[in-house]
């Protein structure tokens, strides 16, 4: 495969990473580096390396138009980077280390179960469109994490509250740590915590969490940077191509309703998990 080959077929990776990262919370990178990894053969730091950058393009590119349809709540994002930020960085830290030890097959196979964690309580929670009789916490009550959003389906505004902030924090630091380590953004727990624990419509987690995979990516970038790890060659098209499917994600979200965007989300990440265990296991 020549040069010119290789960055258009990871632009066109990417440009599906980012739509499907913008439409479902998850971050493009979930595609971008299992792709990296069993498609061409690049070593899990790199791809981590290369994920990482993925996702501040996603993040950039969404944030803005989240923002503006209401969907992101700034307030609740900035609250909890406090948790996912430190996360990012000793996460980002350990896969330096666990790299030079020859552990990359392990943080495959790591990086598989992490992905699986997610699909129960989404499956659980597969056929309801909004949250019912939410309770907020005295956090949430004294912080004020509630808003509204327009919902385009319906037409009608939507009101939502914060509830459980104590285990969401925990949750948070958890998915700092595994941003970090496996270069995924963590959309994955981002989005458990936003919409299991604070209850958060999932649209509103959805978009919530791609605004605040871009600080926490940021965090763990400069890390693999530090040590290396992020190619341009590998970097640069698939940050390129993620800019423009989360562009076109970020136009659609609107319109879906919140379980349209879980059946969306769920069978990408289970076919993502299996094909990155049976790599780092040693099947084809």
């Amino acid at each position: 495969m020549d040069l010119l080959e290789f960055v258009l077929l990871l632009g066109l990776t990417g440009v599906l990473a980012g739509l499907l990262g913008s439409l479902t919370g998850l971050g493009g990178a979930v595609v971008v580096i299992p792709v990296l990894i069993v498609g061409f053969g690049a070593s899990f730091p790199v791809a981590a390396g290369a994920g990482l950058i993925t996702i501040l393009a996603t993040s950039s590119t969404t944030g803005s138009a989240y923002v503006r349809d209401r969907l992101s709540d700034l307030r609740i994002g900035m609250f909890f980077e406090i948790a996912t930020v430190p996360g990012a960085i000793l996460g980002a830290t350990a896969t330096v280390f666990l790299t030079h030890a020859n552990l990359n097959d392990a943080l495959q196979i790591a990086l598989g179960f992490v992905l699986l964690a997610i699909l129960p309580g989404s499956l659980r929670r597969r056929n309801e469109e909004l949250p019912q009789a939410v309770v907020p916490d005295r956090r949430s009550t004294r912080l004020g994490m509630r808003g509204s959003y327009r919902d385009g389906p319906t037409g009608k505004d939507v009101a939502y509250v914060a509830a459980d902030t104590n285990p969401a924090l925990g949750v948070m630091f958890g998915a700092g740590v595994v941003s970090g380590m496996f270069g995924i953004g963590a959309g994955v727990f981002k989005v458990l915590a936003l919409d299991h624990y604070l209850r958060l419509p999932m649209k509103v987690s959805t978009a919530t969490s791609n605004f605040m995979m871009g600080v926490t990516a940021a965090a763990g970038a400069g890390v693999l940077l530090a040590a290396g790890y992020v190619n341009p060659i590998v970097a640069a098209p698939a940050a390129m191509g993620t800019a423009l499917g989360a562009y076109s994600g970020s136009r659609l979200l609107p319109a879906l309703t919140n379980q349209a965007v879980r059946y969306i989300a769920l069978p990408v990440v289970l076919a993502l998990a299996i094909e990155t265990i049976l790599r780092g296991v040693g099947l084809p």
